[in-house]
């Protein structure tokens, strides 16, 4: 009897640990990809406004504009041009 409750309290700490490292594992791939889109971001908005220099428009690159067009892609970058343009 002994040796069946050491092999299923293991089971339960396999079970509990595989638990755990799935539901830490989401938060962490979630962070690292918003990471890599705001980078992304960054650098389409300073390819941006290096071309938009010609036309003189440009956008502020900060972390909330890198965000917003790492996130929305290029309808966020339109949505900053706008934005700069109307206010």
């Amino acid at each position: 009897m002994e040796t069946l409750s050491s092999i299923l309290m293991i089971a339960a700490t396999v079970v509990f640990i595989i638990l755990l490292i799935k539901i830490l594992s989401a938060p962490i791939r979630w962070i690292f990809k918003l990471g890599l889109n705001a980078l992304l971001g960054f650098v389409v908005l300073f390819i941006f406004n290096f071309f938009g220099e010609f036309i003189g428009i440009s956008i502020p690159i900060n972390l909330i504009s890198s965000l917003i067009t790492g996130f929305f892609g290029v309808p966020g970058v339109v949505f900053l041009i706008l934005y700069q343009i109307l206010f």
